[in-house]
């Protein structure tokens, strides 16, 4: 399935089949900005500092960021969001500004998505991680990837009733896939509503499709799906995998499944991953 066939599968259902009730909320006027700033072939540094200095709370974020002892080590602590982003630099800067914004723009106040966002930075971090180790993968996208992946989850409940009730079930349920639940129960799922966030927000046509097909294990290799469509979904498997690992948590049905398929389209093996375990370890820590 090619992107363009997915952006047309979104806007077909947007318009007039199971998307029409879904709330989108409004991309914020912030990100918008950035985005466009770091679009450039040359991202305007003094653009960007405008951005991290609009909020308050934005840049206390970033401040708090640099000043981690992930971060700080033997130097000054910052106390100037100049400061921080010639610590962090214009790549880590980005992203802790789109992580912010998103959150505040999707909140979640549900019990059955407790550490929602906590979870989706881990990530996020996970997949910058795993795109650094790979040929050809923007650390950017994946980390975007990362961060906006089971979106549609939020989407979801402050849109569709019943849907919390939903989410115990497929949890719960063993004998067939979380996206097949919801779909039983509300013909649509959190991969195709969170394809819809990204159309809507007019972000990359690579984050949209692959955020469509990120439960569609089985497809890996098939191909009429673009390839780096395959590594962003293979990676996403991998990274949920490691952040588990992370959490003491046992493998999940996916996992469990997919995981050869993954691996194999990957090209990463047994002790890769270990070793891909270890180092991303302290990363997460600080997430």
């Amino acid at each position: 399935m090619k992107t363009q066939s997915i952006r047309e599968e979104i806007d077909t259902a947007r318009e007039r089949g199971s998307l029409r009730q879904i709330v989108i909320p409004p991309c914020p006027e912030l990100l918008v900005r950035l985005q466009k700033a770091m679009a450039e072939a040359e991202p305007d540094l003094n653009e960007v500092a405008r951005i991290a200095s609009a909020d308050v709370a934005m840049s206390v974020t970033l401040l708090r960021t640099a000043n981690s002892p992930l971060h700080l080590a033997d130097g000054q602590p910052c106390s100037t969001v100049g400061q921080a982003m010639n610590r962090l630099g214009l790549r880590e800067t980005a992203a802790i500004l789109t992580s912010f914004l998103v959150k505040n723009a999707i909140p979640v106040n549900n019990p059955q998505l407790g550490r929602f966002w906590e979870r989706s930075t881990k990530r996020a971090v996970a997949m910058d991680f795993i795109a650094r180790q790979l040929p050809g993968l923007s650390p950017e996208l994946a980390y975007t990837y990362g961060l906006f992946c089971h979106v549609g989850m939020p989407v979801l409940l402050q849109s569709v009733r019943g849907y919390g009730s939903t989410m115990i079930e497929a949890g719960a349920r063993i004998d067939r896939p979380y996206i097949a639940t919801e779909n039983a129960n509300h013909k649509t799922d959190h991969a195709v509503v969170g394809a819809l966030v990204v159309r809507a927000w007019n972000m990359a046509p690579e984050l949209m499709a692959a955020i469509r097909l990120h439960h569609d294990f089985i497809s890996l290799g098939d191909g009429s799906i673009d390839a780096e469509l395959h590594t962003l979904v293979a990676a996403g498997l991998v990274a949920e995998q490691l952040m588990r690992q992370h959490e003491g948590l046992d493998a999940d049905a996916d996992w469990k499944l997919h995981s050869q398929r993954a691996l194999g389209w990957l090209q990463v093996g047994p002790e890769e991953l270990e070793q891909w375990d270890e180092q991303l370890r302290p990363l997460l820590d600080y997430c």
